[in-house]
């Protein structure tokens, strides 16, 4: 497995977010209940959020994220960064 963080900028105003959001919240609990989302939220200031994922390929997070009601909207960007983490917490997934 590799990890990658999400991050996401919003294009929108708040209030396009908040319409969106229950239904990004149930994209991520269907990701989380699969593992592939390890740790999510909110940037402060509000202006996007990170997704920390893990998964087989960069390939396979983009079409993850493709499903993401804020990306079929059009409301937020996204990048994605690999890597490889040389240092973690006992009992955090590592990249194989």
């Amino acid at each position: 497995m590799n990890l990658f963080v999400i991050d996401l900028t919003y294009r929108a105003d708040l209030s396009e977010i908040d319409r969106l959001l229950e239904a990004h919240r149930d994209f991520l609990k269907q990701h989380y209940a699969i593992g592939v989302f390890l740790a999510s939220g909110p940037k402060v200031p509000r202006n996007g959020g990170i997704i920390l994922a893990q998964g087989e390929s960069r390939e396979a997070i983009e079409r993850v994220v493709e499903q993401d009601p804020f990306k079929a909207e059009g409301v937020a960007d996204y990048s994605i960064t690999e890597f490889s983490p040389v240092m973690t917490a006992q009992g955090f997934p590592t990249a194989a």
